[in-house]
């Protein structure tokens, strides 16, 4: 079969490689027959490509659910002739080279698909795409909103667990909501009791009703044209706050998750729920992955598993007194003096603006402190150095080209001198056992006689 020409940069801007012109040919002919087969950093930090880019057996599209193995991609663009194929899912894996440099591939994730087979709808990822924001707990990629869901009964909520999701969702500086469901199960008194309290930290939360279906018109209105992810610990309905709020929506057939719904896809249908404990008081885990569910107006909401400590594995020392409104108050007050230190993290160091007079700064220490273990434990076990998941290579002409950096020992095949001698010596080894087998006869013959 005969070699295409290979395409110019001018057909393929995102394409334009600083290298030698013959070595640049040789690589731009080989993205045309895969585009965006680029290394490692330069690929994840370029948008999409263009449908004109793409071959029959590519799409480009968005991760919408993740379990096990396997992703569910729903298709935003595909090469000229195959729009029909826009808005269908596809399950796919994971290319095993993004796994070997460690790029990970999140819920809400922009990726190109290739190897799609438009029958079966399965295929294989193969890039990631530039992401706007990333969350830890859970992850997902490209998050525009947070809502932070407790509950005010069954379970009642819990001070330290509360404060744990706030600081998780301050630092991730994505805009989020803090709202309580099930105000059915309580009196006026609580809910004014919960709403001043959290007013001195700070907040301004939202009271709803899921099973009254009260109070969730403010959030509908946030959720127009964004991805918003909804956590909270078990039990306190996240699943039924996404179910309540997509059933109240209206379908038309121009919308394109109509298409969808005609397929009968199950990334369409309503999420499963449970009960909480009757021996314990707190929620059962029902929810066991993360899942974007589309919603009319273009936005998604995502539903993910509850747990009951996030890991705040990205708050630093430093930055977690930034996650206090309270801290940041009392800074902007004294904003003229100021804390005496720059690097002050306000445990009542001389010249400290930050008093202790405040009710959740024993959370604060105790979060501090659980911070400065797993800082020191890092530092011990990994150092202050760490390589990176890319290794550059000088090339003809002294241009550097990136390639992956694999794990020692883990992907390097056995060198045939190492395997040589791994043979002799299991060769010296059994014929030391049959003269050990020999020299044991003679013996018991000697002894006999």
């Amino acid at each position: 079969m005969p070699l295409l020409p290979p395409p110019s940069t001018a057909t393929l801007p995102h394409l334009r490689l600083p290298l030698p012109l013959p070595q640049s040919l040789r690589l731009l002919h080989r993205a045309s027959r895969h585009p965006r087969l680029l290394p490692a950093v330069a690929a994840a930090s370029l948008p999409p490509p263009p449908p004109d880019a793409l071959l029959p057996s590519q799409a480009t599209g968005l991760v919408a659910a993740s379990q096990a193995n396997f992703m569910r991609v729903i298709v935003s663009s595909t090469a000229p002739g195959l729009e029909q194929h826009q808005g269908t899912d596809l399950l796919c894996v994971v290319r095993a080279l993004l796994k070997k440099i460690r790029r990970r591939v999140l819920v809400g994730d922009r990726v190109l698909v290739g190897a799609v087979d438009w029958i079966d709808r399965r295929g294989m990822i193969e890039d990631v795409f530039e992401r706007r924001s990333e969350v830890v707990d859970p992850p997902v990629a490209n998050v525009d909103r947070l809502v932070v869901l407790f509950s005010l009964d069954q379970p009642q909520p819990e001070p330290a667990t509360l404060t744990r999701f706030l600081v998780e969702a301050e630092s991730t500086g994505i805009p989020f909501v803090l709202a309580f469901n099930k105000v059915e199960l309580v009196d006026d008194q609580i809910i004014s009791y919960w709403r001043d309290r959290l007013k001195s930290w700070g907040y301004d939360p939202l009271f709803l009703s899921v099973d009254q279906r009260s109070g969730l018109s403010a959030l509908e209105e946030m959720l127009e044209g964004q991805t918003t992810v909804v956590v909270g610990p078990s039990g306190v309905g996240k699943s039924s706050l996404i179910n309540a709020l997509r059933c109240n929506q209206n379908i038309s057939e121009e919308d394109p998750i109509h298409q969808l719904l005609e397929q009968n896809s199950k990334w369409f249908g309503e999420q499963r729920v449970g009960t909480v404990s009757k021996k314990s008081g707190k929620g059962k885990h029902t929810t066991r992955h993360v899942s974007l569910l589309p919603i009319v107006d273009g936005g998604f909401l995502a539903d993910t598993p509850g747990f009951n400590q996030p890991s705040l594995m990205k708050v630093t020392k430093r930055g977690l007194a930034e996650t206090f409104p309270e801290i940041r108050k009392m800074l902007e007050e004294n904003e003229s003096s100021g804390c005496l230190f720059n690097d002050c993290v306000h445990l009542g160091e001389h010249g400290c603006v930050v008093k202790g007079d405040w009710e959740r700064y024993p959370y604060y220490l105790q979060l501090l402190d659980e911070i400065k273990i797993r800082e020191s434990f890092q530092l011990r076990t990994f150092g202050t150095k760490r390589e990176g998941d890319v290794r550059y290579k000088t090339g003809t002409m002294g241009v550097k080209q990136a390639e992956p950096r694999l794990q020692l020992k883990k992907h390097r095949r056995v060198s045939r001198k190492k395997l040589n001698q791994s043979i002799l010596d299991e060769m010296d080894s059994d014929m030391d056992d049959l003269d050990d087998d020999y020299q044991f006869g003679v013996s018991r013959r000697n002894s006999k006689r």
